[in-house]
Order: C-alpha cells, then sequence, then structure tokens
C-alpha cells in the first residue's frame, strides 16, 4: 500500500498546499509548506497508510513537520504513531476529538481492518492509538510555518463534535463536515448543530473559495451549498416524522434525500440528539 501511494500525485490546490487521496478510504490529506516547517492534514488510517503518506510527504519537502487531526474517525487518525514515530512531536486537534480519540479509539480498530489489519488487531509497530499533543477550543490557532500560516478553527459541532477546519491562503480543509461522492455520514452526528456549521462556511466564502472535502474531489461553495439544502431538507423531513410518529420515525427512510443506511442514521441521531444544541 505504501508503494501504491508514494507513486500518486499531489493535487496542488492552492499556494503552498496540496492534496492526496489515500487509498483505503478515500481520505483527503493535506500538506501546506512554509520556509520553516510543513504541516500535513490527517494521517491516514493506520502505519501502512500513513507510510505511504509520509514518503509521499517527503518527495515535496524535507522540513520539519506538524500533524492536523480534522476529527477523530480512525480513518483520519490511526496513522499518527506512525509520524510520531517519525520525528512529529507537534500533533493538532480539536479538544473534543481528543477526548473521543482516547475513549473510543481502540473501538474503532476493527472498522479499518480491510485497510490494516495490524491496527485492527493491534499488532505491530506504530499501531498504538497516539493523542493530539495540542488542542484548539473556542479560540482560532494560527499556525505560522515560516513565509506562510494557517489557521486551525472550530465551527460547532457537526460530523462530530469535534470537527477541526484549516484554513491555507484561499482553501479550506473541511474535513468530513463535507464530502463528495457518498453521502454524509451521521453515525456520531449532531445534525442540527451540522446544519449551523455549513452555513459558517458558506458565510465565509469569500475567504475560501476552495474547499477540499473529507472524502471526494475539490469542491467550490455552490456544493457546500447544495449539501445544506440536502441537510435541511433531511432534517425537516425528519422533523415532521419524528413529530408524527415517534415510535417509528423511520418510516420517512424511503423519503429522505440519502441512501437507507445514512437515512437510518439521521433519524436516529435527530432523536438522540433532540433537544441538545451545541455552542
Amino acid at each position: 500500500m505504501a508503494d501504491e501511494i508514494t507513486r500518486a500525485r499531489w493535487t496542488e490546490v492552492g499556494e503552498r498546499t496540496w492534496s492526496l487521496r489515500l487509498e483505503g478510504f478515500g481520505v483527503n490529506a493535506g500538506l501546506v509548506v512554509g520556509d520553516e516547517r510543513a504541516a500535513v492534514i490527517d494521517s491516514g488510517a493506520g502505519p501502512g497508510e500513513a507510510a505511504g503518506l509520509h514518503a509521499a510527504v517527503r518527495e515535496l519537502t524535507d522540513l520539519p513537520l506538524v500533524l492536523i487531526n480534522t476529527h477523530a474517525h480512525g480513518d483520519h487518525f490511526f496513522g499518527n504513531a506512525y509520524f510520531a514515530a517519525h520525528g512529529v512531536g507537534e500533533i493538532w486537534a480539536h479538544a473534543n476529538a481528543a477526548r473521543a480519540m482516547a475513549e473510543t479509539g481502540d473501538a474503532q480498530r476493527r472498522l479499518v481492518r480491510s485497510v490494516d489489519p495490524d491496527m485492527a488487531a493491534a499488532e505491530g509497530e506504530h499501531t498504538a492509538v497516539v493523542l493530539p499533543t495540542h488542542l484548539v477550543d473556542a479560540q482560532p490557532v494560527d499556525l505560522d510555518l515560516g513565509g506562510h500560516s494557517i489557521t486551525l478553527f472550530h465551527l460547532g459541532r457537526g460530523h462530530t463534535d469535534g470537527d477541526l477546519l484549516v484554513g491555507s491562503g484561499s482553501v479550506l480543509f473541511a474535513g468530513d463536515l463535507v464530502e463528495e461522492g457518498a453521502d454524509p455520514s451521521f453515525e456520531d452526528s449532531y445534525p442540527r448543530d451540522w446544519e449551523h456549521a455549513l452555513g459558517k462556511i458558506i458565510a465565509i466564502d469569500e475567504l475560501y473559495p476552495s474547499v477540499v472535502p473529507g472524502h471526494g474531489r475539490l469542491l467550490d461553495m455552490d456544493f457546500v451549498r447544495t449539501q445544506l439544502q440536502q441537510l435541511r431538507q433531511g432534517i425537516r423531513m425528519c422533523s415532521s416524522a419524528i413529530s408524527e410518529s415517534s415510535a417509528d420515525a423511520t418510516k420517512a427512510i424511503p423519503i429522505l434525500p440519502y441512501g437507507p443506511l445514512q437515512s437510518r442514521h439521521l433519524v436516529m441521531r435527530m432523536k438522540e440528539t433532540a433537544g441538545s444544541r451545541g455552542a
């Protein structure tokens, strides 16, 4: 797998900014290169994928690295141990994501068994769950890479309760708050808050006209607007179904704007998070 990823080509998406699609789960990793250090965005689903990503990074730069995790799902942070073993001592994430990694990291291992069996079994080198060392909370954090800065910020709960966005020049790495080519994943989401987070992204469209989603192709803000409209429609339909038939709100699944699995997860999370609104 490492060789496959190393042969892949980075896509230049902005000034000093690149993205690379990882093979396992189609995660879009990012790279931002300053004059003094470089930032890697997300680390992959385990040491195998991380090794390929690290090799690809080293094709572009030999500068010291900082690592950023966009959220606490294993396909985005299970490569942390490999990067830590290769000299990365500064790993950033949102405070809620770091907490979720500590609480659910081992339980998530089974989800990556098709991509990295060693990580799934916790066997072999670099398979520990390595947590972030630096946290972002309510206030944005600007990281100076030398001649180029990036901004790490949180717009509230959405795909998870710890989604971290990264702004580099005119490019926004949105993590799984924005996803192209598949339905959004609602398993541990906060749908009503997600709607507001997408609205906040659209409100800063002049700053970040280009969006790198957690999975899928490079996007513009028109796609984000479409995703927001679709989510609003889904929330409206779910709310109506829950109100009319709280015992079996799954009757709304056939008419929701998503596939059956994510529609079911949306209904479930709408019920579980009812009355819960984040900051």
